[in-house]
Order: structure tokens, then sequence, then C-alpha cells
């Protein structure tokens, strides 16, 4: 009959003990023979596995007694007399290590004698560590082409701290000249970085700083009467729609709703439309939520606390239109004198 009984298991992969080659221990001599300081900066290199099989070629050379780190370092220079080979070989293979490390352009510049190009500090001088704020106020005022040459020669941060603040509109012209920029003569970007300098000069002596005229401009319309806000709007629209525009849009939000009366956003609700108001509210706070809900008939408000329970996501920029489009309609029943906002300047007995 058969032995059925179960055979021994085998041991595992992973609880078979590792064991150190000759390589793991002819490095770990090697590195004990240069000292901590190369060591270390080898250690730093390595990955964690190299590092284990290192630590385990250590233990071995303990293991082995005091001979063992003079015959694994005999070994080692045994093996490195017999590496042979001719010169040209050799070029050719320490360059594609080269290339792996570094790159391909370091590793030309290294093995042909080619002269690495000069660093941004040397060519644009005091522009290549300028403020970004300060280089972005001179820079404006340039050629597209020229912003992109001094942009794409700075450092990676400094380059994008000086595009956010470049002008939205001048900032797809520039990438786009950006991306098409490969090389440039040192001799260019010097005459660039001396006429710059000059010009940071200035405005760093001038005590030249960034001021927010549009936001001052908001704030002393809000300040004003809403005819006179209609008024002054109009005059702007004649020379700039969009810039008119888009100060409607800022001088009265949605939000500043909450402030209106009760009868006043009463006459607002009537004249606006009650599917727009539902995607409006479905980005408002809960007290303006409330004050629309609170300025409704029972029903009128159940049906619009429903509709807005039931809403599924909305876009950002449908809410925004709504909330726009209701604002627009609360300014122009103000000017038109049919309800009250109530701005800064006014107290209210």
């Amino acid at each position: 009959m058969p032995d059925l009984a179960p055979a021994p298991p085998s041991p595992s992969p992973a609880s078979a003990p590792e064991r150190p080659g000759p390589g793991a221990q002819r490095a770990a001599a090697v590195l004990l023979g240069v000292g901590p300081e190369v060591a270390g900066a080898v250690f730093k290199l390595l990955g964690e596995a190299e590092l284990r099989r290192i630590a385990l070629g250590a233990k071995a050379l303990r293991a082995r007694g005091p001979k063992a780190i003079t015959e694994a370092l005999e070994q080692f220079v045994t093996s490195m007399e017999t590496v042979g080979g001719d010169a040209a070989a050799g070029d050719d293979l320490l360059r594609e290590v080269a290339e792996r490390a570094l790159g391909a352009d370091a590793a030309r510049r290294a093995f042909d004698g080619v002269v690495p190009p000069p660093p941004p500090d040397e060519v644009l001088g005091p522009v290549s560590q300028a403020d970004p704020e300060a280089l972005a106020m001179v820079l404006q005022r340039e050629q597209p082409q020229t912003v992109a040459l001094v942009l794409s020669s700075l450092d990676g941060p400094r380059a994008v701290g000086v595009m956010e603040r470049l002008p939205e509109k001048l900032r797809p012209d520039v990438l786009r000249r950006m991306a098409t920029i490969e090389s440039v003569a040192p001799e260019v970007l010097r005459e660039v970085g001396q006429a710059l300098s000059s010009e940071l000069k200035a405005v760093v002596a001038g005590g030249m700083r960034k001021v927010d005229g549009k936001a001052t401009a908001l704030e002393i319309l809000r300040r004003s009467p809403p005819q006179e806000q209609a008024q002054v709007l109009g005059e702007i629209e004649r020379d700039d729609a969009q810039l008119a525009g888009e100060l409607r849009g800022r001088l009265f939000t949605f939000g500043d709703l909450v402030a209106l009366a009760d009868r006043d956003l009463q006459l607002l609700l009537r004249e606006i439309d009650g599917q727009r108001l539902t995607v409006a509210l479905k980005g408002a706070t809960a007290e303006l939520r409330d004050r629309f809900l609170q300025n409704l008939s029972a029903r009128a408000a159940e049906m619009l606390a429903d509709d807005l329970a039931a809403m599924g996501p909305v876009k950002l920029a449908s809410v925004e239109a709504a909330q726009q489009e209701i604002a627009k309609a609360a300014q122009e029943l103000a000017q038109e004198g049919r309800i009250t906002i109530v701005n800064p300047a006014e107290k209210m007995l």
C-alpha cells in the first residue's frame, strides 16, 4: 500500500535565506576600503535591493574572518585587470552610459569637447533673478517673441511666476512661440538682457507697483446711486461694450440679493423665470435660499424646495449664467426706480 502521508513542505522562495554571491562580498569590501564618506555617496545612488545584497556581503565577510576583506579586495583588483578591450570600445561604452544618466546633450558636450552654453545669470544679467512681478510689468510692453525668448531662458519656477502675472490675452501667443524655440544665440539674449535690465532699474527705482484700478472703480460705483451707475456704465459702453458688461456683472452680484427688502424681493420674483431661479439657487448660500423661499407663497416655496432637492448635478457655468441673469434683472428694476438696492454709502431709516 503506498504511503499517503503528505510530504514535508519545501521551503518557499520567500522563506529561503538569501545568500550573497562573491560579487556582493567584493562590493562590500571595496566600500569598506574607500571609507565612510565615499561609501555614503555611493549608497545614495543605490536602490534598496542593492543595499540589501551589499549588507549580506558584509555579513558574509564578517563570518569568514579577518582575512576575508583582503581576499575580496584582491579578487576585485584581479577582475579589474582582466577587463580588457580596446580604448574605442571603452569610449563608446562610457558615452552610452553617460547618455542614459545625463542626457544626450550633456554627454555630447563632455565627450566631444563642446563648450557648454553660458548660464542664464551670465547672459541675461539681473533679468534672470528679477522679481517675477517687476519682470512681468516690463515684459508686457515687449513683443511676444521677446517675452518668449526671455521666459525660455529662465528657470522653470521663475518663468511660471512671470507668466502668471502677464495679461491673459498675451499668454497664448507667448506660449506658442516658446514651443517653437529650440536654440538662441547668447549674443541675442545678452542684448535683450541689457535692454530689459535698464527698464527694470527704472521700475524698481521709481517705486512702481501693480494696482487694481478696476477693483477701485467698482468700489466707487457700488457707492453711487443706481441712476448714476447706469449713466456711467452707459458712457463706458459707447467705447468698450465688453468692459461695461464686465463691470455690470461685478457691480451687483446674485449674492447681493440677500440685502433686498421683502417687498423688493417679491417684485423681483414676479419678473424672473422660475426655472432659471431654481438653477441659480443651486449654487446659492443657505441664507439666500431661505430669503427667496420666505417671500414665496407656501405652495410655491414647497414646489421650489422639491425642485432643488430633486435637481441633479448642474454645470457651474449654467449656474453662474442664471445668477448673472437674475442680478441683471434686479439692476434694471433698480434703475427704473421699482426696487431699492442699498449701497454702502446710503443709510436706511
